[in-house]
């Protein structure tokens, strides 16, 4: 996103999505929520697709054999987003959960993210406990699911949409079918 943004006139909004809204605070393994067993061979194809597009994009990414409830860290990313620092906020719990398989359902995980990007440490705190972001997140996952959304990442632009980690030349497509256009000097 960071290159694409770099490179286009486009405007990133990001919306909160429950994947599987149901994972326990804990989080579970990986191959329980896939069906057990059964599910290794195509875990392991998935994660050798995504490497692959990490490693060609310059990503970092680690394997990762937990998944983790991820409603709290869109409570505190929308909160990001009303103080200015929603990307910043993004990227750091991405790298965090794909890069670094921390779990960014431990609120005390989150709150070092929420610092690490420059956010007070204290108001972050209050998100979490008070859940002042809940409704705001109920409505946002209302309109993913009004939008047709499945899976995560969805990128849509012009009406178009791609789902999944895709390469950059997919994602520069989509916003140059919608209509975007380079950056003076790029």
């Amino acid at each position: 996103m960071e290159k694409l943004i770099a490179e286009y006139d486009v405007t990133v909004e990001w919306v909160n999505f429950p994947l599987h809204p149901e994972t326990p605070a804990e989080g579970m393994l990986l191959l329980d929520l896939f069906g057990g067993e059964s599910a290794r061979p195509r875990l392991e194809e998935s994660h050798k697709r995504l490497s692959a597009i990490a490693e060609a994009e310059g990503l970092p990414m680690t394997r990762r054999d937990r998944t983790y409830n991820s409603r709290l860290a869109q409570e505190l990313g929308s909160w990001a987003t009303q103080q200015g620092k929603g990307t910043a906020f993004h990227d750091a719990a991405f790298r965090a959960y794909f890069a670094e398989a921390k779990d960014i359902s431990n609120p005390k995980v989150l709150l070092d993210l929420a610092t690490g990007v420059g956010l007070d440490r204290e108001g972050a705190e209050a998100v979490l406990t008070s859940r002042t972001q809940r409704r705001q997140v109920d409505l946002e996952w209302a309109r993913s699911h009004e939008a047709g959304v499945t899976g995560v990442p969805t990128f849509i632009a012009g009406g178009q949409r791609v789902v999944g980690a895709q390469p950059y030349s997919v994602l520069e497509q989509l916003v140059v079918a919608a209509g975007a256009k380079k950056r003076p000097g790029k």
